[in-house]
């Protein structure tokens, strides 16, 4: 038996005096009112109503039995307003400054129609950690190995002009001491700026016996990019962004290097139905395709 069904049929009929006007102000049909009711009267074994042509009157029973019913209607209401305010409550989400705007519009515009509404953050990777911890986020995409990752973005060199190879070795950038040209550098910009990615290059860079200068952390992407664009620079970026700033992009040619991302909580979230619902448009709001395609490893 609908217990609260139950109950909100009792009260609504013991308000209007009446099955007719008490089903249509709780919004069901008198047929329906009626059996609640009765099965009500079975599961407390005692008549709520003396029934007449006209109108339904309590009884003693049924005026000792209406404010406990009353007390579970309006506790049934409070419950189904609370649930949806829940639902309502924006999901306060820390996403790497890396994701262009209409790739964030498009993953706030799909969670809506998951009924998730989306409040993005945008930060570096570090500050995202600091967010989670300061519970100032309900959860954030956290920069972490591929080996932890769920998404992962490839990494390569992109530059202004087409290098004319499939890959792109960092040892091709290594000059001599008597050389008049200036050496060509790589940028990093602040989303790589991390263990994972960042040492591992400059091991490679100082095994090739490249420059300390020719590793360069950028404290901005615009910066970086400008660079680029005006020089024979590179710039370690992922294929989604080379293509937004019209580089030419390749792998590199000594080291296969990605972007790990994982979806971290603070005490107050619970990610996994945001991961389920949305796993695959952070995918691609990351740059790494879906998720199958990370997993397969065949994101491009």
């Amino acid at each position: 038996m609908d217990l609260v069904g139950a109950c909100r049929a009792f009260v609504s009929v013991s308000k209007h005096g009446s099955f007719t006007d008490g089903a249509a102000a709780a919004r069901m049909s008198q047929s329906v009112a009626s059996r609640r009711v009765a099965a009500l009267e079975e599961r407390f074994g005692e008549q709520l109503f003396e029934r007449t042509s006209r109108r339904a009157v309590l009884t003693p029973f049924g005026r000792d039995m209406l404010p406990v019913a009353r007390q579970l209607v309006q506790a049934a209401d409070v419950l189904l307003h609370e649930a949806e305010a829940a639902k309502r409550k924006p999901w306060r989400l820390a996403v790497p400054g890396t994701c262009s705007t209409v790739d964030l519009a498009r993953l706030v515009a799909e969670a809506r129609g998951h009924d998730v509404t989306l409040d993005l953050r945008v930060a570096a990777p570090a500050q995202r950690m600091e967010l989670i911890h300061a519970q100032q986020v309900r959860a954030a995409l956290l920069a972490v190995p591929p080996a932890e990752a769920t998404w992962t973005v490839p990494l390569g060199l992109a530059g202004a002009h087409d290098p004319g190879v499939k890959r792109v070795y960092l040892e091709t950038l290594r000059v001599g001491r008597a050389s008049p040209d200036p050496a060509r550098r790589v940028w990093l910009q602040p989303e790589d700026d991390v263990p994972h990615i960042r040492d591992p290059l400059t091991r490679l860079r100082d095994a090739l016996g490249l420059r300390p200068a020719q590793l360069v952390a950028a404290s901005d992407l615009t910066t970086a990019a400008a660079e680029v664009l005006c020089t024979r620079d590179l710039l370690l970026c992922s294929p989604a962004q080379a293509a937004e700033l019209a580089l030419d992009w390749r792998p590199i040619g000594e080291i296969g290097l990605g972007r790990g991302y994982a979806l971290a909580a603070a005490a107050d979230g619970n990610p996994q139905h945001i991961e389920a619902r949305l796993g695959d448009a952070i995918a691609c709001c990351l740059g790494a395709g879906t998720r199958a395609d990370t997993v397969r490893g065949t994101t491009a």
